[in-house]
C-alpha cells in the first residue's frame, strides 16, 4: 500500500475520528512509529456531527461531574491557544424565566463555581436583568423573563479540527490512511499483532504489523473482539437542525432549557444559519444509517419556538438536519443526559486497547492518557509530547485558499451564491487536507452540504470536474463519485 513501510509499527490506530487522530498525533510526537487507518474520511462519524462547541461543560455541574468540568475548562483554554484558527471564543446568553427548572439562584451559583474552576482562564460571566437580556438578544420571548446571564465558551469546526490532528500526526512521521478498512486483526498465540487492511476503492488486502493496537472506532461495530462487542452498549443519539439565522434572530449563542423535557440545549450562530440542538436519546441504530426523524425535528422546533416565538419555525424552515451517536462509556440509566461524558480505556485479553466515551473538548487529554498506556505496554518510560503547546496546522489555510483564487480566476467563483466556498476550497482540500471524495470536500472540508437545501447535490458534478485532475478521476470515476455523494447525502441528511 503506497506510503506504508513494510516494517512493524509501534502503534496501529483504528479509527480516524477526533480520538484516533489525537492519539496518532500524540504518539508520533513522542517518537513512536505510528499507522492510522480510517474506513471512510476523518471525522465522518460522530466527530463531524457535533454541536461544534469546545466548552467547559457548565451543564455537567448539575450532575456533580466536577472533574470533567475542570478538565473541560483546561482543555478549552489549551485549544484556544494551539488552534486559534479553528477554535474561537463564543459568548452565550442564558435567559431565565419565571418557574424555570434552573432559576436565578441556581444559575448564579453554577456560574460562580464555573468561574472559580476556570481560575482566571476565562472571561468573567455577567448577570443580567430582563432589560439587559433583551438588549443582548431582542428576539427572545419576553413574557415571564426575569433576567439572564452571559458566560463564555468556544466554538470550532469539528471536522477541520480532526483533520488538523491527522495532518499534525503525518507531519510528525505517522502513516495516516483514510478510506481504508481494517477487515481483520492478525493474532499470534491469542495476541493481536497487526491487522489486515483494504482500500475502499479496490486493490489487494495488505497486512500491517504493530506492537500495540488502539481501537478508537467508538460506536462503530467491528468484529475485532468478542469481549469488546459484549461490553458495547447503546449509544446516545444527538440531532441538530439548521435554519436561516434571520428567521430566529439570535445574535450570539443562546442556552435554552427545552420546555418539552427540561434538557439544556443551544441555539448557535453559524454564519447565515442558526444551529439548534441537540437531542439526547438512546438508540440501537447503526452509525452508518443514523438520521434525524420527524419527531426529533419537531422536538427541536418546539423547543426553539418557545424561546423565539416570532420565528414560528416549521419543518419547511429546516435547511438541514443530521444525527450522530455519542459513544458513552456506560448505559446504565434510562436517561442518557445524566450519563457521564467521561471516557473508558480497556485493554482486552488480546492486548487491544479499546476506547469509548469522551468529548470533543477533551480529546487531547484523553489521547495523552491512551498513549501513556501504549508506552507502558511497549515497556517504555513515559515521554511527554508537547501537544498542549505546539500549534495545530492550518493557520495559513485562508491565506492559501485566497492565493489559489488569485492565481486562477476559475477557482474564485462561489460554488453556491451567498456562501463563501469556491473551487479553491476544493483544490486545497484535495491537495493539502487529504480529501479523496466529494463527501470529504462538500460535507467536511467545507460545510456546503449543511448550508444548502439540496445539500450540495446541484454543485456535485461541477465539484467533481474541479478536483478530477488532482485525484486522477476519469469520466467514469467522476460519475461514480457523484452517485456516491448522492447516497451519502441521502443517508446523512434524510429525515424519516
Amino acid at each position: 500500500m503506497p506510503g506504508l513501510s513494510p516494517e512493524k509499527f509501534d502503534l496501529l490506530v483504528i479509527g480516524g475520528g477526533i480520538t484516533g487522530c489525537g492519539v496518532a498525533r500524540d504518539a508520533a510526537m513522542r517518537g513512536l512509529k505510528v499507522a492510522l487507518f480510517e474506513r471512510d474520511d476523518f471525522a465522518s462519524g460522530t466527530s463531524g456531527r457535533s454541536s461544534r462547541l469546545i466548552h467547559g461543560g457548565i451543564r455537567y455541574l448539575e450532575q456533580g461531574q466536577l472533574h470533567l468540568v475542570h478538565e473541560s475548562i483546561r482543555e478549552r483554554q489549551t485549544l484556544l491557544r494551539i488552534a486559534p484558527h479553528l477554535v474561537k471564543p463564543l459568548a452565550f446568553t442564558w435567559p431565565i424565566y419565571r418557574g424555570a427548572r434552573v432559576g436565578k439562584v441556581k444559575l448564579s451559583a453554577g456560574l460562580l463555581v464555573y468561574q472559580l474552576m476556570a481560575a482566571g482562564r476565562s472571561r468573567r460571566h455577567l448577570t443580567l436583568d430582563a432589560a439587559e437580556t433583551i438588549a443582548r438578544e431582542p428576539s427572545l420571548e419576553r413574557t415571564g423573563l426575569t433576567g439572564g446571564a452571559v458566560y463564555y465558551d468556544a466554538c470550532t469546526d469539528d471536522a477541520l479540527l480532526t483533520v488538523a490532528n491527522a495532518l499534525a500526526a503525518r507531519e510528525n512521521g505517522a502513516s495516516i490512511v483514510s478510506h481504508t478498512r481494517v477487515i481483520d486483526l492478525l493474532r499470534e498465540k491469542g495476541k493481536a499483532i497487526g491487522a489486515v487492511v483494504k482500500s475502499q476503492y479496490g486493490g489487494e488486502a495488505h497486512e500491517v504489523r504493530a506492537r500495540v493496537i488502539v481501537n478508537a472506532t467508538g460506536v462503530w461495530e467491528n468484529s475485532f473482539s468478542t469481549e469488546e462487542r459484549a461490553r458495547r452498549r447503546r449509544g446516545s443519539k444527538g440531532v441538530h437542525i439548521s435554519v436561516a439565522r434571520e428567521r430566529v434572530g439570535n445574535r450570539d449563542a443562546v442556552t435554552l432549557i427545552s420546555p418539552v423535557d427540561g434538557r439544556v440545549m443551544f441555539c448557535l450562530p453559524a454564519g447565515p444559519q442558526a444551529i439548534i440542538g441537540t437531542t439526547d436519546t438512546w438508540t440501537n441504530e447503526s452509525p452508518e444509517i443514523i438520521h434525524a426523524s420527524f419527531d426529533d425535528v419537531d422536538y427541536l422546533l418546539r423547543s426553539a419556538n418557545a424561546y423565539f416565538p416570532r420565528a414560528q419555525l416549521t419543518r419547511d424552515d429546516v435547511v438541514s438536519a443530521w444525527a450522530g451517536i455519542r459513544p458513552l462509556a456506560t448505559a446504565a440509566t434510562t436517561n442518557p443526559s445524566i450519563v457521564s461524558r467521561e471516557h473508558s480505556i480497556v485493554t482486552d485479553s488480546s492486548g487491544v486497547v479499546n476506547v469509548t466515551g469522551g468529548k470533543l473538548t477533551t480529546y487531547r487529554a484523553m489521547a495523552a492518557e491512551i498513549v501513556d498506556l501504549v508506552q507502558r505496554s511497549l515497556g517504555q518510560g513515559r515521554r511527554h509530547a508537547a501537544t498542549d503547546s505546539i500549534e495545530l496546522p492550518g493557520a495559513n489555510r485562508a491565506t492559501e485558499i485566497a492565493r489559489l483564487q488569485r492565481e486562477d480566476e476559475n477557482l474564485s467563483t462561489p460554488l453556491v451564491e451567498a456562501l463563501p466556498y469556491t473551487g479553491a476550497h476544493l483544490v486545497y482540500g484535495a491537495r493539502v487536507e487529504m480529501a479523496q471524495t466529494l463527501s470529504d470536500l462538500l460535507i467536511r472540508r467545507t460545510h456546503l452540504a449543511f448550508e444548502t437545501r439540496d445539500h450540495g447535490l446541484g454543485i456535485a458534478p461541477r465539484a467533481a470536474e474541479i478536483v478530477a485532475p488532482l485525484l486522477g478521476w476519469n469520466d467514469e470515476t467522476k460519475s461514480a463519485r457523484v452517485r456516491e455523494y448522492q447516497r451519502d447525502v441521502e443517508r446523512m441528511f434524510g429525515i424519516f
